[in-house]
């Protein structure tokens, strides 16, 4: 029995599931949370609770990539002071999948979807105005009292909206423009972050049944279509129209979300 047939997808349906795969490794080494579009197609050929565990290891394997391409530029005093709030966040949003069916984990994923779009939308304001600021690759601002405490707000909403939705992308980089971070400095410290909080996230999907050899067999199945786009997203990085895409992007998260509200 093939992995499509486990799951019973259509090639069409597989073919979304490889497009989705792709841009997860382009959004790793490119547009960090365009991945929401990904959320959105995983959640919609598969069912929503059991897409999350699918998405996890496709996840886990565009981390890797980001972390081999930006390894040198993150900021870790900004990492250790977002982890303890992201684990409180984790285990709220274990606790919440405990509790919830499909059809509340597919509403629910609708509406972070387009909560994150909105955050989208406020973020790019913030970087226009961080870049007319002078952003810096070490900002100073996680060091004060205010900046630690936007990192324990910002923590536990991402490892809220990472747990349940593996949505937590659009409010980890709010939160790293905020502080004032560019382009590298941004892209290295979130490569780490979704490394290790994606990691730490596998034995509770293991738990809650969210991942078991059904769903690895398919994650083997798209894995490979991960690194293409990684490689595509290294290539574009410094030559993408990123309005242009960031605006794509929004549009597509919203009519996914509005899908899943209205499926």
């Amino acid at each position: 029995m093939n992995t499509m047939t486990l799951w019973h997808i259509s090639g069409w349906e597989f073919a979304a599931l490889a497009a989705a795969a792709l841009l997860v490794g382009f959004s790793k080494t490119a547009v960090s949370g365009a991945n929401t579009v990904s959320l959105a197609i995983f959640a919609a050929v598969l069912p929503a609770r059991a897409s999350t565990g699918v998405l996890l290891p496709i996840l886990i394997v565009g981390d890797v990539l980001a972390v081999l391409t930006y390894r040198r530029h993150a900021h870790w005093p900004t990492l250790w002071r977002l982890f303890p709030a992201v684990a409180a966040g984790v285990v709220i949003g274990t606790l919440f999948l405990v509790w919830a069916d499909d059809a509340v984990v597919r509403t629910s994923i609708g509406a972070i979807l387009l909560f994150m779009a909105g955050v989208t939308l406020w973020r790019r304001r913030k970087a226009e105005a961080a870049a007319e600021a002078g952003a810096a690759d070490e900002p100073d601002s996680v060091a004060t009292r205010s900046g630690r405490a936007k990192a324990r707000s910002y923590g536990v909403l991402g490892g809220f909206t990472t747990m349940v939705a593996n949505a937590g992308g659009p409010v980890m980089s709010m939160y790293l423009l905020s502080a004032g971070f560019r382009k590298l400095g941004f892209l290295g410290t979130s490569a780490f972050f979704f490394l290790i909080v994606n990691v730490t996230k596998v034995p509770f999907s293991v738990g809650l049944g969210l991942i078991d050899g059904h769903s690895l067999l398919l994650d083997a199945a798209l894995a490979v279509f991960v690194v293409p786009g990684a490689l595509i997203g290294k290539w574009a990085v410094n030559r993408i129209n990123q309005r242009l895409f960031e605006q794509l992007v929004i549009a597509a998260t919203i009519i996914g979300g509005l899908q899943l509200l209205l499926r």
